[in-house]
């Protein structure tokens, strides 16, 4: 199975898999409650989209992480 976008892209944009996995859990749940908030179906998967945003860049400050 391939996975796209490939491993070795993602970890271009976060140090260590660890790391890679925390953000993207982060993001995925901050898209879930979001969409569930708004009352809006989602077309994908939270965590699909969250993987698909961390490898266009879209990360987010720590100290945004922090706050919430």
């Amino acid at each position: 199975m391939m996975l796209y976008p490939a491993m070795k892209d993602l970890l271009e944009k976060v140090p260590s898999r660890y790391e890679l996995v925390n953000v993207v859990a982060c993001k995925a749940r901050r898209i879930a409650r979001d969409a569930e908030m708004a009352g809006e179906p989602l077309a994908e998967k939270p965590v699909s989209i969250a993987i698909q945003a961390v490898a266009r860049g879209e990360l987010e400050d720590k100290t945004e992480q922090t706050q919430e």
